[in-house]
């Protein structure tokens, strides 16, 4: 058990970081598609109840402190604090696990809108290395549907100042964001708002539609549409192609994204990340089949994977099972494998 406070989520690529609550919860909190935070109360933290709290992680690592060289501050939008206390926060921080050269926390775009580069610029010189930034989607009809409380404009805005500042920035975008319904232009015009950003990091997290939320109750009324995980991996091809005259890498380093291969390096590796989501698009429906089982079971990490001995046959064995079980349990006419694989990843965050 923590001794000091943690919150419930960070980035996959902060896995290992030390976790610092420099707030409780999301000032906002209003995103249809969001489950983590709903039933709780945003909650502000003065700078002397973090740097009490950097204490208190400090004594639980006791010699262990040298040890970690990554830190993340927690909740939802660490760059709302003041820039004096947040400054204040980064160099105690730094004091007290001084071997720590990485330190990134999440915002919302309308907050790094709203700071000026100066701001930023001194939050980068006091030991801020990243910002992450929940962009989504570029077009501002998803935006709204969302409920997002952002433009594409504040994002673009907000991104540029991180940018400006020094700062590296990873952008976020949820590839089904759109539903069926706006799914083109949720591709198109997400890399359009990115073209102008030109952000360090592209990351993709695809959507999962949770029970408890806004956007599964829309759905339940029949007002948005998922896309079935092909029409996903279409709508990344079109998103990808669609990125021009930035050098951002692409990173799909979430358990929700089917393709974990789609990852590179703007724009030298776009063919690369093309030809890998066209692997997937030429299976056929068999193939595409075993290949969505075997990489929700992180058997497959890319579709050429299906090729080595052995494999292909052992996923097949797991879906037989699967299919016998399910026609036992008396599944609805209809029910797919694709359905029952998106009940499992439900939980997943």
């Amino acid at each position: 058990m923590y001794c000091f406070d943690v919150g419930p989520i960070r980035p996959p690529s902060e896995a290992q970081s030390l976790l610092i609550r420099v707030q409780r919860n999301c000032p906002w909190n209003r995103c249809e598609f969001c489950n983590v935070y709903k039933g709780t109360a945003f909650e502000r933290k003065t700078a002397d109840e973090v740097k009490a709290d950097i204490d208190r992680a400090a004594t639980f690592y006791g010699e262990r402190t040298r040890a970690v060289t990554t830190a993340f501050l927690q909740d939802a939008n660490a760059l709302m604090i003041a820039a004096d206390d947040l400054v204040e926060i980064i160099r105690h921080l730094k004091s007290r696990f001084p071997r720590v050269d990485r330190i990134t926390t999440y915002a919302r775009g309308s907050t790094a809108a709203r700071k000026s580069v100066g701001e930023l610029r001194r939050l980068r010189e006091a030991g801020l290395s990243r910002v992450h930034v929940g962009l989504e989607s570029g077009s501002s009809a998803v935006l709204k549907m969302m409920n997002k409380g952002v433009t594409p404009e504040q994002f673009i805005e907000g991104g540029r100042k991180i940018r400006e500042a020094g700062l590296s920035l990873s952008e976020y975008v949820m590839p089904g964001l759109g539903g069926r319904e706006m799914w083109r232009e949720h591709a198109v015009e997400t890399a359009a708002a990115l073209n102008r950003i030109d952000p360090d990091f592209i990351r993709l997290r695809s959507l999962s539609v949770r029970p408890g939320t806004p956007l599964h109750e829309r759905m339940k009324r029949g007002g948005f549409t998922p896309l079935t995980e092909e029409e996903t991996v279409r709508e990344i091809r079109l998103f990808i192609e669609n990125l021009d005259g930035i050098g951002s890498r692409v990173v799909s380093d979430h358990l929700l994204n089917l393709l974990q291969e789609v990852e590179g390096k703007l724009p030298e590796e776009k063919q690369d990340m093309l030809d890998a989501v066209d692997r997937f698009l030429a299976l056929d429906p068999a193939g595409k089949e075993n290949f969505m089982l075997g990489a929700r079971l992180r058997y497959y990490h890319g579709v050429d994977d299906m090729n080595e001995e052995g494999r292909f046959a052992f996923v097949d064995s797991i879906l037989r099972r699967i299919k016998r079980e399910l026609n036992e349990d008396g599944y609805p006419a209809g029910y797919t494998i694709e359905d029952f694989l998106r009940k499992k990843m439900e939980s997943v965050v």
